[in-house]
């Protein structure tokens, strides 16, 4: 419990301090969090958790989805993959395809990965 606490206080305060570009590595984090909760509860027959996180995973590609700038052709870029993982998940509640559920988190993988990268690309610019 006092572990779980401290973790609670750590990411409410890395959320209150972050700028926009670590707002949004934390929505990726937690959007590959969640699916890969997703996977496990699914495989392990836990249909109800596994919606759960699910239907999170999409409430986090829709905050990103209306958070973009669409003024920048990369929000436009962008805005097309949040809607087609947006579609992917879907159609993995309806078939419960594994492998459906496998590509979405290489998605969010992938973006982590890149979202840490092109942070520490801005910071060392900035020192």
């Amino acid at each position: 419990m006092m572990k779980q606490n401290y973790q609670l206080h750590y990411q409410k305060v890395r959320v209150e301090t972050a700028g926009p570009g670590e707002l949004t590595l934390i929505l990726y984090e937690e959007l590959y969090k969640s699916l890969n909760l997703a996977r496990s509860q699914f495989e392990n027959g836990d249909m109800e958790q596994c919606r759960h996180n699910i239907y999170r995973s999409r409430d986090i590609l829709q905050e990103l989805l209306v958070t973009l700038n669409m003024a920048y052709d990369i929000s436009k870029q962008l805005y097309q993959l949040y809607d087609y993982y947006l579609r992917r998940l879907s159609d993995f509640i309806v078939k419960k395809d594994i492998e459906i559920l496998n590509d979405v988190i290489d998605f969010a993988k992938g973006m982590v990965e890149t979202w840490r990268q092109a942070l520490q690309i801005v910071k060392s610019g900035n020192e």
